[in-house]
């Protein structure tokens, strides 16, 4: 399972934010990319996306923290 955890703090417009990436296999043979967002001590929201092979699993959360990363969170 790969994971990767990054936040954005910004306390002059208020944010506190987290975004949780996971890579894990499924019961079906799949692969699940899980993202969870939200603010810092919410619960926040989740989307599981579906793919086919680990390796565009890993793909697709290399291209969220890339896209992440340059709007300002930091691991």
């Amino acid at each position: 399972m790969n994971q990767t955890y990054l936040e954005k703090r910004d306390t002059a417009r208020n944010q506190a934010r987290f975004y949780r990436l996971t890579v894990q296999p499924n019961l079906f043979g799949e692969w699940t990319l899980c993202k969870e967002w939200g603010r810092i001590g919410s619960r926040g929201q989740t989307r599981l996306d579906y793919f086919g092979t680990e390796n565009q699993a890993q793909a697709g959360l290399s291209k969220i923290e890339e896209q992440k990363r340059r709007r300002g969170y930091l691991s």
